[in-house]
């Protein structure tokens, strides 16, 4: 367990870092409030930002033991575009003020029959804007860096003939050199001799 420790270290640091953070965001949207329908669409974007900050720090704690970031497109559509429609629904239908949008949503949630349940959790809209901006980031994956494909093995019969071929390469060579020497040793031994020579009386040899 001991080769984990770096990525232990640095995913802890990276979740604490990402907590305060968060926080401080939370106590930004505090101060913006909600008394008007900008302020309150303002703090439920700070709100989901800070659940997006949490989010993110496990994916840098992926990325830095040299995992790839990639988008997941399962969790994109199975997860984060239900949980856009729901918590979209509630905020625009509790939000503070009157207009054509928010009177058309709760007629809409009269007519199926959960307006009951849209106000309920429309009373915890903050909770909602925080899980919306956390699923955001869980859409974000990370995955190992691609491995090369091992070399597949060999059969054995085509690894023996792969290595006849090699030893008949290696053997060219001296099997053309000896092929040579044997087409030289099959012909006739001929020598070039000079003219005869004889001796004369006088001791001198003389070309016939």
């Amino acid at each position: 367990m001991r080769r984990y420790g770096l990525y232990d270290a640095t995913r802890g640091l990276a979740t604490a870092l990402s907590a305060g953070l968060a926080g401080v965001l939370l106590w930004v949207a505090t101060l913006v409030g909600v008394q008007t329908v900008t302020h309150f669409w303002e703090s439920m974007g700070i709100v989901a930002a800070a659940g997006l900050v949490v989010a993110l720090s496990q994916v840098i704690g992926g990325w830095t033991k040299g995992h790839g970031v990639r988008v997941s497109p399962g969790t994109f559509l199975l997860a984060f575009v239900p949980v856009l429609v729901c918590v979209g629904w509630i905020l625009v239908a509790t939000q503070p003020g009157n207009g054509w949008h928010e009177e058309t949503v709760v007629r809409w949630s009269h007519q199926l029959g959960i307006f009951g349940l849209v106000h309920s959790l429309g009373l915890w809209h903050g909770v909602l804007a925080f899980g919306f901006g956390l699923m955001l980031g869980l859409t974000l994956d990370t995955v190992p860096a691609p491995v090369e494909p091992l070399a597949q093995p060999v059969p054995p019969a085509r690894r023996r003939r792969v290595d006849e071929l090699d030893d008949a390469a290696a053997n060219e060579p001296v099997t053309a050199e000896r092929e040579r020497q044997a087409a030289y040793d099959g012909r006739p031994h001929t020598a070039t001799v000079g003219p005869r020579r004889r001796r004369t009386p006088d001791d001198e040899d003389v070309d016939e």
